[in-house]
């Protein structure tokens, strides 16, 4: 779900921000959109609920990342039985003008799948961002 969307209380909002500044440290170039999906039926289908996705946009395409955007998606279970979201990791596209180039999660293997991958200093970043994502979610 669109970040924008999903800053309701003060705590989530000033979540949401300390994760565009991590990714910004890591990733100064980029420029964040807390409103990455567009509202539309079709769309909508495809969007997880319990998410908080944001996307940063290059100014052109990166080389070094193998994309011109790169979609962070903050993943959460609800379980039906408790009033909490339990949060349970970070993955991350990288998309290009062909779709999407490579796919980083958090839930899975820690690596890098795709077509096309970061350079392995943008992957180090990227993990490193992910972890201190971890940290403020914990």
């Amino acid at each position: 779900m669109n970040a924008s969307e999903r800053a309701k209380g003060l705590d989530l909002a000033t979540k949401i921000a300390s994760v565009v500044t991590l990714f910004k440290v890591q990733f100064p170039d980029a420029k964040a959109d807390l409103k990455p999906w567009k509202n539309d039926p079709d769309t909508r289908e495809l969007v997880d609920p319990d998410s908080i996705d944001i996307g940063f946009h290059f100014p052109g395409w990166s080389r070094r990342y193998q994309s011109n955007s790169i979609l962070v998606q903050i993943r959460f279970y609800k379980d039906p039985a408790e009033a909490e979201e339990k949060f349970i990791g970070v993955e991350t596209c990288g998309f290009s003008h062909i779709g999407q180039a490579w796919k980083f999660s958090t839930i899975e293997s820690w690596q890098c799948v795709g077509q096309c991958q970061p350079a392995q200093d943008a992957q180090k970043q990227l993990k490193l961002f992910c972890r201190q994502v971890f940290e403020l979610f914990n």
